[in-house]
Protein backbone atom coordinates (compact mmCIF):
# COMPACT_ATOMS: atom_id res chain seq x y z
CA UNK A 1 0.00 0.00 0.00
CA UNK A 2 1.10 3.58 -0.45
CA UNK A 3 2.21 4.66 3.01
CA UNK A 4 2.50 8.30 2.12
CA UNK A 5 4.14 9.91 5.16
CA UNK A 6 2.04 13.00 4.63
CA UNK A 7 -1.10 11.07 5.57
CA UNK A 8 0.35 9.45 8.70
CA UNK A 9 -0.53 5.83 7.88
CA UNK A 10 2.59 4.39 9.48
CA UNK A 11 0.90 3.70 12.83
CA UNK A 12 -1.99 1.71 11.39
CA UNK A 13 -2.14 -1.90 12.60
CA UNK A 14 -0.51 -4.25 10.08
CA UNK A 15 -3.75 -6.22 10.05
CA UNK A 16 -5.59 -3.16 8.76
CA UNK A 17 -2.85 -2.53 6.19
CA UNK A 18 -3.34 -6.07 4.91
CA UNK A 19 -7.11 -5.53 4.70
CA UNK A 20 -6.58 -2.37 2.68
CA UNK A 21 -4.21 -4.15 0.33
CA UNK A 22 -6.65 -7.01 -0.17
CA UNK A 23 -9.46 -4.56 -0.97
CA UNK A 24 -7.47 -3.01 -3.80
CA UNK A 25 -8.37 -4.22 -7.26
CA UNK A 26 -4.76 -4.10 -8.46
CA UNK A 27 -3.00 -4.98 -5.22
CA UNK A 28 0.66 -5.87 -4.86
CA UNK A 29 0.38 -8.45 -2.09
CA UNK A 30 3.57 -10.12 -0.96
CA UNK A 31 4.13 -13.10 1.32
CA UNK A 32 5.80 -10.83 3.87
CA UNK A 33 2.54 -8.96 4.49
CA UNK A 34 1.09 -12.10 6.11
CA UNK A 35 3.94 -12.58 8.60
CA UNK A 36 3.02 -11.99 12.25
CA UNK A 37 -0.63 -11.24 11.52
CA UNK A 38 -2.99 -11.47 14.48
CA UNK A 39 -5.84 -13.22 12.68
CA UNK A 40 -8.33 -12.62 15.48
CA UNK A 41 -7.66 -8.88 15.18
CA UNK A 42 -7.85 -9.19 11.39
CA UNK A 43 -11.37 -10.65 11.71
CA UNK A 44 -12.46 -8.03 14.26
CA UNK A 45 -11.24 -5.22 12.02
CA UNK A 46 -13.00 -6.64 8.95
CA UNK A 47 -16.26 -6.92 10.89
CA UNK A 48 -15.87 -3.49 12.49
CA UNK A 49 -15.27 -1.85 9.10
CA UNK A 50 -18.12 -3.87 7.51
CA UNK A 51 -15.96 -5.07 4.61
CA UNK A 52 -15.98 -8.82 5.31
CA UNK A 53 -18.41 -9.57 2.47
CA UNK A 54 -16.04 -8.06 -0.09
CA UNK A 55 -12.99 -9.59 1.61
CA UNK A 56 -14.51 -13.07 1.62
CA UNK A 57 -13.87 -13.53 -2.10
CA UNK A 58 -10.30 -12.32 -1.65
CA UNK A 59 -9.33 -14.52 1.30
CA UNK A 60 -10.92 -17.76 0.10
CA UNK A 61 -8.54 -17.92 -2.89
CA UNK A 62 -5.45 -16.93 -0.92
CA UNK A 63 -3.47 -19.88 0.46
CA UNK A 64 -1.73 -17.68 3.04
CA UNK A 65 -4.99 -16.99 4.90
CA UNK A 66 -5.78 -19.59 7.61
CA UNK A 67 -8.83 -21.76 6.96
CA UNK A 68 -10.53 -20.65 10.18
CA UNK A 69 -10.49 -17.06 8.88
CA UNK A 70 -12.01 -18.16 5.56
CA UNK A 71 -14.67 -20.14 7.44
CA UNK A 72 -15.56 -17.17 9.65
CA UNK A 73 -15.86 -14.87 6.64
CA UNK A 74 -17.98 -17.45 4.83
CA UNK A 75 -20.32 -17.57 7.83
CA UNK A 76 -20.57 -13.77 8.06
CA UNK A 77 -21.06 -13.49 4.30
CA UNK A 78 -23.96 -15.97 4.30
CA UNK A 79 -25.55 -14.32 7.34
CA UNK A 80 -25.32 -10.90 5.67
CA UNK A 81 -26.78 -12.28 2.41
CA UNK A 82 -29.87 -13.56 4.24
CA UNK A 83 -30.16 -10.25 6.11
CA UNK A 84 -29.97 -8.22 2.90
CA UNK A 85 -32.57 -10.40 1.17
CA UNK A 86 -34.81 -9.99 4.22
CA UNK A 87 -34.35 -6.21 4.11
CA UNK A 88 -35.02 -6.26 0.35
CA UNK A 89 -38.45 -7.78 0.98
CA UNK A 90 -39.26 -5.13 3.58
CA UNK A 91 -37.95 -2.39 1.27
CA UNK A 92 -40.37 -3.44 -1.47
CA UNK A 93 -43.29 -3.82 0.95
CA UNK A 94 -42.76 -0.35 2.44
CA UNK A 95 -42.35 1.19 -1.03
CA UNK A 96 -45.55 -0.45 -2.25
CA UNK A 97 -47.46 0.71 0.83
CA UNK A 98 -46.28 4.29 0.34
CA UNK A 99 -47.29 4.22 -3.33
CA UNK A 100 -50.75 2.93 -2.42
CA UNK A 101 -51.14 5.85 0.00
CA UNK A 102 -49.79 8.48 -2.46
CA UNK A 103 -46.75 9.14 -0.28
CA UNK A 104 -43.34 9.91 -1.77
CA UNK A 105 -40.35 7.88 -0.61
CA UNK A 106 -36.68 7.79 -1.64
CA UNK A 107 -34.42 4.99 -0.38
CA UNK A 108 -31.02 6.26 0.74
CA UNK A 109 -29.12 3.12 1.71
CA UNK A 110 -29.84 -0.55 2.34
CA UNK A 111 -30.16 -3.20 -0.40
CA UNK A 112 -30.81 -0.65 -3.14
CA UNK A 113 -27.40 0.95 -2.49
CA UNK A 114 -25.67 -2.45 -2.45
CA UNK A 115 -27.20 -3.32 -5.82
CA UNK A 116 -26.41 0.08 -7.32
CA UNK A 117 -22.77 0.27 -6.20
CA UNK A 118 -21.67 -3.36 -5.99
CA UNK A 119 -24.04 -5.10 -8.39
CA UNK A 120 -25.03 -7.64 -5.72
CA UNK A 121 -26.90 -7.13 -2.44
CA UNK A 122 -24.60 -9.66 -0.72
CA UNK A 123 -21.49 -7.52 -1.21
CA UNK A 124 -22.46 -4.67 1.12
CA UNK A 125 -23.77 -4.79 4.67
CA UNK A 126 -26.75 -2.89 6.05
CA UNK A 127 -28.22 -3.05 9.52
CA UNK A 128 -31.40 -1.13 8.68
CA UNK A 129 -33.36 0.74 6.04
CA UNK A 130 -32.94 4.50 5.52
CA UNK A 131 -35.57 6.45 3.61
CA UNK A 132 -36.13 10.11 2.77
CA UNK A 133 -39.59 11.69 2.83
CA UNK A 134 -41.10 15.21 2.68
CA UNK A 135 -41.28 16.72 6.16
CA UNK A 136 -44.91 17.67 5.48
CA UNK A 137 -45.85 13.97 5.27
CA UNK A 138 -44.33 12.89 8.59
CA UNK A 139 -47.63 12.73 10.44
CA UNK A 140 -49.26 10.51 7.78
CA UNK A 141 -46.14 8.34 7.59
CA UNK A 142 -46.11 7.94 11.37
CA UNK A 143 -49.69 6.62 11.32
CA UNK A 144 -48.90 4.31 8.43
CA UNK A 145 -45.80 2.77 10.00
CA UNK A 146 -47.44 2.30 13.39
CA UNK A 147 -50.33 0.54 11.64
CA UNK A 148 -47.71 -1.67 9.97
CA UNK A 149 -46.37 -2.68 13.40
CA UNK A 150 -43.45 -0.28 13.80
CA UNK A 151 -42.73 1.50 17.08
CA UNK A 152 -41.26 5.02 17.10
CA UNK A 153 -38.34 6.41 19.09
CA UNK A 154 -39.49 9.75 20.44
CA UNK A 155 -37.31 12.82 19.91
CA UNK A 156 -36.76 15.29 22.75
CA UNK A 157 -37.30 18.74 21.29
CA UNK A 158 -37.81 22.34 22.31
CA UNK A 159 -39.46 24.97 20.13
CA UNK A 160 -39.54 22.51 17.19
CA UNK A 161 -35.75 22.40 16.94
CA UNK A 162 -36.06 18.77 15.75
CA UNK A 163 -36.98 20.04 12.29
CA UNK A 164 -33.45 21.29 11.62
CA UNK A 165 -31.20 19.98 14.43
CA UNK A 166 -32.15 16.39 13.68
CA UNK A 167 -32.56 14.79 10.30
CA UNK A 168 -34.27 11.46 10.96
CA UNK A 169 -36.37 9.51 13.42
CA UNK A 170 -36.04 5.78 14.05
CA UNK A 171 -38.80 3.18 13.93
CA UNK A 172 -38.37 -0.43 15.03
CA UNK A 173 -40.52 -3.45 14.18
CA UNK A 174 -40.31 -5.80 17.20
CA UNK A 175 -41.63 -8.86 15.33
CA UNK A 176 -39.60 -8.41 12.16
CA UNK A 177 -36.58 -7.07 14.10
CA UNK A 178 -36.11 -4.36 11.46
CA UNK A 179 -35.07 -0.78 12.08
CA UNK A 180 -36.35 1.88 9.69
CA UNK A 181 -34.89 5.39 9.79
CA UNK A 182 -37.19 8.01 8.29
CA UNK A 183 -35.20 11.06 7.12
CA UNK A 184 -36.60 14.45 6.24
CA UNK A 185 -33.09 15.81 5.57
CA UNK A 186 -29.95 14.18 4.17
CA UNK A 187 -27.88 15.60 7.02
CA UNK A 188 -28.46 17.39 10.34
CA UNK A 189 -28.98 21.15 10.09
CA UNK A 190 -28.57 24.01 10.08
CA UNK A 191 -26.63 23.65 6.81
CA UNK A 192 -28.47 24.04 3.51
CA UNK A 193 -29.06 21.06 1.23
CA UNK A 194 -31.22 20.11 -1.77
CA UNK A 195 -34.95 20.12 -1.06
CA UNK A 196 -36.92 16.89 -1.21
CA UNK A 197 -38.70 18.04 -4.37
CA UNK A 198 -35.37 18.66 -6.11
CA UNK A 199 -34.16 15.19 -5.14
CA UNK A 200 -37.49 13.66 -6.19
CA UNK A 201 -37.22 15.19 -9.67
CA UNK A 202 -33.75 13.66 -10.09
CA UNK A 203 -34.58 10.27 -8.53
CA UNK A 204 -34.01 6.92 -10.20
CA UNK A 205 -36.24 3.84 -10.26
CA UNK A 206 -34.83 0.38 -9.57
CA UNK A 207 -35.20 -2.05 -12.46
CA UNK A 208 -34.57 -5.10 -10.27
CA UNK A 209 -37.70 -4.98 -8.10
CA UNK A 210 -41.24 -6.10 -8.87
CA UNK A 211 -42.64 -2.86 -7.40
CA UNK A 212 -41.16 0.61 -8.00
CA UNK A 213 -38.36 1.45 -5.58
CA UNK A 214 -36.96 4.96 -5.88
CA UNK A 215 -33.45 6.07 -4.98
CA UNK A 216 -31.22 9.09 -5.41
CA UNK A 217 -29.86 10.26 -8.74
CA UNK A 218 -26.11 9.62 -9.23
CA UNK A 219 -24.87 13.09 -8.39
CA UNK A 220 -27.22 13.46 -5.40
CA UNK A 221 -26.11 10.04 -4.18
CA UNK A 222 -22.48 11.14 -4.36
CA UNK A 223 -23.30 14.23 -2.29
CA UNK A 224 -25.14 12.13 0.28
CA UNK A 225 -22.42 9.49 0.58
CA UNK A 226 -19.68 12.11 0.90
CA UNK A 227 -21.48 14.20 3.51
CA UNK A 228 -22.58 11.13 5.50
CA UNK A 229 -19.17 9.45 5.49
CA UNK A 230 -17.33 12.66 6.36
CA UNK A 231 -19.69 13.32 9.26
CA UNK A 232 -18.69 9.94 10.69
CA UNK A 233 -14.99 10.55 10.16
CA UNK A 234 -14.90 7.75 7.55
CA UNK A 235 -14.49 5.62 10.68
CA UNK A 236 -15.77 2.54 8.84
CA UNK A 237 -13.97 1.63 5.62
CA UNK A 238 -17.30 0.56 4.10
CA UNK A 239 -18.33 4.20 3.71
CA UNK A 240 -15.11 4.97 1.88
CA UNK A 241 -15.47 1.83 -0.21
CA UNK A 242 -18.87 3.17 -1.32
CA UNK A 243 -17.09 6.25 -2.69
CA UNK A 244 -14.54 4.02 -4.42
CA UNK A 245 -17.41 2.10 -6.05
CA UNK A 246 -19.42 5.13 -7.16
CA UNK A 247 -16.32 6.65 -8.74
CA UNK A 248 -16.34 3.74 -11.19
CA UNK A 249 -19.64 4.97 -12.59
CA UNK A 250 -20.23 7.59 -15.22
CA UNK A 251 -20.81 10.72 -13.16
CA UNK A 252 -21.51 14.24 -14.37
CA UNK A 253 -18.73 16.13 -12.62
CA UNK A 254 -20.04 19.51 -13.70
CA UNK A 255 -23.26 18.74 -11.81
CA UNK A 256 -21.36 17.32 -8.84
CA UNK A 257 -19.09 20.33 -8.58
CA UNK A 258 -22.12 22.62 -8.76
CA UNK A 259 -23.83 20.73 -5.93
CA UNK A 260 -20.69 20.61 -3.80
CA UNK A 261 -20.06 24.33 -4.15
CA UNK A 262 -23.70 25.32 -3.68
CA UNK A 263 -24.10 23.29 -0.48
CA UNK A 264 -20.55 23.78 0.84
CA UNK A 265 -19.35 20.17 0.67
CA UNK A 266 -16.46 20.58 -1.75
CA UNK A 267 -13.74 20.17 0.87
CA UNK A 268 -15.14 16.93 2.29
CA UNK A 269 -15.60 15.63 -1.27
CA UNK A 270 -11.88 16.24 -1.83
CA UNK A 271 -11.16 14.58 1.52
CA UNK A 272 -12.97 11.43 0.37
CA UNK A 273 -11.20 11.43 -3.02
CA UNK A 274 -7.80 11.69 -1.36
CA UNK A 275 -8.54 8.91 1.12
CA UNK A 276 -9.81 6.64 -1.67
CA UNK A 277 -6.75 7.34 -3.75
CA UNK A 278 -4.31 6.61 -0.90
CA UNK A 279 -6.10 3.73 0.81
CA UNK A 280 -7.66 1.87 -2.14
CA UNK A 281 -5.57 3.10 -5.05
CA UNK A 282 -8.71 4.54 -6.66
CA UNK A 283 -7.75 6.00 -10.07
CA UNK A 284 -8.62 9.69 -10.45
CA UNK A 285 -8.70 11.75 -13.62
CA UNK A 286 -6.53 14.82 -14.13
CA UNK A 287 -8.93 17.36 -12.62
CA UNK A 288 -9.67 15.26 -9.53
CA UNK A 289 -6.00 14.37 -9.09
CA UNK A 290 -5.14 18.06 -9.13
CA UNK A 291 -7.84 18.92 -6.57
CA UNK A 292 -6.59 16.49 -3.94
CA UNK A 293 -3.17 18.11 -3.92
CA UNK A 294 -4.45 21.06 -1.92
CA UNK A 295 -3.15 21.55 1.62
CA UNK A 296 -6.72 21.54 2.96
CA UNK A 297 -7.49 18.15 1.40
CA UNK A 298 -4.47 16.62 3.11
CA UNK A 299 -5.30 18.23 6.45
CA UNK A 300 -8.82 16.81 6.44
CA UNK A 301 -7.69 13.38 5.23
CA UNK A 302 -5.15 13.16 8.05
CA UNK A 303 -7.91 13.79 10.59
CA UNK A 304 -9.60 10.52 9.64
CA UNK A 305 -6.51 8.41 10.34
CA UNK A 306 -7.26 8.83 14.07
CA UNK A 307 -10.33 6.61 13.66
CA UNK A 308 -8.42 3.89 11.81
CA UNK A 309 -5.68 3.72 14.40
CA UNK A 310 -8.20 3.08 17.21
CA UNK A 311 -11.06 1.11 15.59
CA UNK A 312 -13.53 3.78 16.73
CA UNK A 313 -17.23 2.91 16.84
CA UNK A 314 -19.13 6.19 16.94
CA UNK A 315 -22.45 4.36 17.38
CA UNK A 316 -21.38 2.83 20.68
CA UNK A 317 -22.22 5.39 23.36
CA UNK A 318 -20.99 6.70 25.65
CA UNK A 319 -17.79 7.26 23.72
CA UNK A 320 -14.44 7.32 25.53
CA UNK A 321 -13.75 10.91 26.55
CA UNK A 322 -10.70 11.31 24.29
CA UNK A 323 -12.66 10.00 21.28
CA UNK A 324 -15.70 12.18 22.06
CA UNK A 325 -13.53 15.30 22.35
CA UNK A 326 -11.60 14.48 19.18
CA UNK A 327 -14.76 13.83 17.18
CA UNK A 328 -16.29 17.09 18.36
CA UNK A 329 -13.22 18.99 17.11
CA UNK A 330 -13.17 16.95 13.91
CA UNK A 331 -16.79 17.79 13.07
CA UNK A 332 -16.06 21.48 13.44
CA UNK A 333 -12.85 21.21 11.38
CA UNK A 334 -14.54 19.74 8.32
CA UNK A 335 -17.17 22.48 8.13
CA UNK A 336 -16.87 25.22 5.54
CA UNK A 337 -16.75 28.82 6.75
CA UNK A 338 -20.47 29.21 6.03
CA UNK A 339 -21.32 26.00 7.88
CA UNK A 340 -19.23 27.09 10.87
CA UNK A 341 -21.06 30.42 10.96
CA UNK A 342 -24.48 28.72 10.91
CA UNK A 343 -23.33 26.21 13.51
CA UNK A 344 -22.11 28.95 15.85
CA UNK A 345 -25.35 30.90 15.45
CA UNK A 346 -27.33 27.75 16.26
CA UNK A 347 -25.96 27.89 19.82
CA UNK A 348 -28.23 30.87 20.41
CA UNK A 349 -31.25 28.63 19.82
CA UNK A 350 -32.48 26.76 22.94
CA UNK A 351 -31.55 23.10 23.41
CA UNK A 352 -33.65 20.32 24.99
CA UNK A 353 -31.08 20.24 27.82
CA UNK A 354 -32.16 23.80 28.70
CA UNK A 355 -35.68 22.50 29.13
CA UNK A 356 -34.42 19.71 31.41
CA UNK A 357 -32.51 22.18 33.56
CA UNK A 358 -35.38 24.64 33.87
CA UNK A 359 -38.90 23.36 33.20
CA UNK A 360 -41.25 26.02 31.88
CA UNK A 361 -44.85 25.63 30.70
CA UNK A 362 -45.11 25.37 26.93
CA UNK A 363 -46.59 28.85 26.51
CA UNK A 364 -43.44 30.29 28.14
CA UNK A 365 -40.93 28.33 26.03
CA UNK A 366 -40.01 31.53 24.19
CA UNK A 367 -38.20 32.58 27.39
CA UNK A 368 -35.56 29.94 26.70
CA UNK A 369 -34.09 32.32 24.13
CA UNK A 370 -33.05 35.12 26.57
CA UNK A 371 -32.28 32.50 29.26
CA UNK A 372 -30.03 30.44 27.00
CA UNK A 373 -26.69 32.13 27.92
CA UNK A 374 -27.48 31.91 31.64
CA UNK A 375 -28.45 28.24 31.48
CA UNK A 376 -25.38 27.41 29.39
CA UNK A 377 -23.09 29.20 31.88
CA UNK A 378 -24.73 27.36 34.79
CA UNK A 379 -24.24 23.96 33.15
CA UNK A 380 -20.66 24.85 32.31
CA UNK A 381 -19.93 25.79 35.94
CA UNK A 382 -21.41 22.49 37.13
CA UNK A 383 -19.14 20.43 34.86
CA UNK A 384 -15.90 22.38 35.44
Amino acid sequence: MNNNPGLGLEELPKELKLILELLKENSLITKGMFEGIDWDLFIRLAIHHRVYSTLFFKVKINELVPQQVVNRFAFEYKKNTFKMLYLSGEMEQVSKLFDQNNLKLIHLKGPILAKELYGDVSLRTSSDLDVLVPISDLSKIDDLLIELGYEKDELVSVLNDWKWRHHHIAYFHPKKQIKLEVHWRLNPGPAKEPSFEELWKRKRTSLTTSNPVYYLGPEDLFLFLVSHGARHGWSRLRWLLDIHQILKQSLNWNKINHLMKKYQFMQVADQSLLLCSRLFGTPLNGELKHRIQSKRSWELARLSVFYYERMVNLHSEPLPLDVANYHKRYLYSIKSFQHKLLFNLSFLYPYPMDMKLLKLPKYLHFLYFPLRPILWAFRKSMTD
